[in-house]
């Protein structure tokens, strides 16, 4: 196989397809900051508004380095405003006027306390697209409750499905709503400047709860509950919905993940392990049957593979055509070979960890490809560049003077080990 040349970890010159979009982001934390990473990623640019000890995200540290920081925030500008300030606020909506995205993250109605609400900022700018993050949204009788993703991981029925029957219900060990209602906004961003861009509309507001992105995922539940009344226990690895697929033990002690959720590919399992008869039986014999017989089923697949080593495993089912594959953890996924074939884990330049690893642009774009311009600011980095030329020179040095505009406050936080 030919190898793919070697992308580029930096191109500070690269101009992608969203360039010459400025997005304002006065986001905090997780869902703000992968939103527009995005943007950032695909050419906008995106300046970080920061309060003077930084976003709290920064705070997230590993041996002291702002890991979390550094891989969500490359390609972006920080400017460092004390937003308690009128000052502070002004200079945020002169920013908005040049702006065609804004993003933010606080509580409802806080922004329209400090004198940034849709309304008026519409009547700076007419075209500019709000998203407003939150955890229960701009309306209802929770808009103004504290809304972190594990509140909603709980509450959306999430944690309800995930681990097994016998033991507590189980958060995800990421920021799984952050995460899911980033990349919901992300779309959504797209068709809101779509909308103004080639339809000749308005700006609008984007109303981006973390709970209905998540809620929207876990699939028919609602439906499903209408139907039979039930409350389905949990089931672990298992499906709900096909069967065989499950995570199994191997005779050297590794794991590999099982799916044959096709008719077809779960005959060729039986057959393959050398239990043909059960094609036939009736408990195996339809999706509905194996799933409702899903432990006896584990238990006979199970035990062939826990005959068997993980190569040997890997190995006898990948010729067999059936779809399985190990389970890694991160260890094992930095050193596989698919991973850095596809250079789907790159090493980024980064002087305090001698090259950082993270994903590169996703997805690939053949014609218009995003790209890493540069890495993840300091806190106020660019306040002399974004802002002298907003301000002049007098007001900015005032303003510098006043504590309006913090000159590179470096960053606090415990470490996160």
């Amino acid at each position: 196989m030919t190898k793919r040349p070697a992308r580029k970890n930096f191109d500070p010159a690269a101009r992608g397809p969203l360039n010459g979009v400025r997005v304002v982001d006065l986001s905090r934390l997780v869902a703000g900051n992968v939103l527009t990473l995005q943007l950032a990623d695909f050419g906008a640019e995106v300046i970080k508004i920061e309060p003077p000890e930084g976003d709290t995200l920064r705070s997230w540290r590993v041996k002291g380095i702002e890991t979390a920081w550094k891989v969500n925030s490359r390609n972006k500008k920080s400017v460092a405003l004390d937003l308690r300030s009128e000052a502070g606020r002004d200079i945020v909506r002169r920013l908005a006027a040049t702006a065609q995205i804004l993003v933010e993250s606080f509580r409802p109605g806080v922004l329209e306390q400090m004198g940034l609400s849709p309304d008026a900022l519409h009547a700076l700018n007419p075209r500019l697209v709000i998203v407003r993050i939150s955890g229960w949204g701009q309306d209802g009788r929770y808009r103004h409750k504290p809304g972190f993703g594990t509140l909603i991981e709980g509450y959306s029925g999430f944690a309800s499905m995930n681990g097994f029957a016998d033991r507590e219900p189980v958060l995800p060990p990421m920021y799984l709503a952050d995460a899911i209602a980033a990349l919901y906004g992300y779309g959504a961003v797209m068709v809101a400047l779509r909308e103004v861009e080639i339809n000749g509309g308005k700006g609008q507001t984007l109303d981006l709860p973390l709970f209905d992105p998540l809620f929207s995922v876990l699939g028919p539940q609602a439906a499903n509950h209408k139907l039979t009344g039930e409350v389905k226990e949990r089931t672990g690895s298992r499906s709900t919905n096909a069967a065989p697929r499950n995570v199994y033990r191997t005779k050297d002690g590794h794991w590999v993940c099982l799916s044959a959720s096709t008719q077809g590919m779960a005959e060729r399992v039986l057959v393959k392990i050398g239990r043909p008869e059960l094609v036939e039986d009736p408990r195996f014999a339809t999706n509905i049957e194996r799933v409702r017989n899903g432990l006896e089923l584990d238990r006979i697949i199970g035990g062939f593979i826990a005959e068997r080593d993980l190569a040997e495993n890997l190995r006898f089912f990948d010729e067999a055509g059936v779809t399985i594959g190990p389970v890694y953890d991160i260890s094992q996924i930095v050193q596989d070979d698919y991973v850095l074939e596809r250079e789907a884990l790159i090493e980024t330049p980064d002087a305090e960890m001698d090259g950082l690893p993270t994903h590169p642009v996703v997805p690939r774009l053949s014609g218009t490809p995003g790209a890493l311009r540069h890495a993840a600011p300091r806190i106020g980095e660019h306040n002399e560049a974004l802002l002298r030329p907003l301000l002049g020179d007098a007001e900015y040095e005032a303003q510098c003077a006043a504590g309006v505009i913090s000159r590179g406050t470096k960053s606090k936080g415990a470490s996160k080990k």
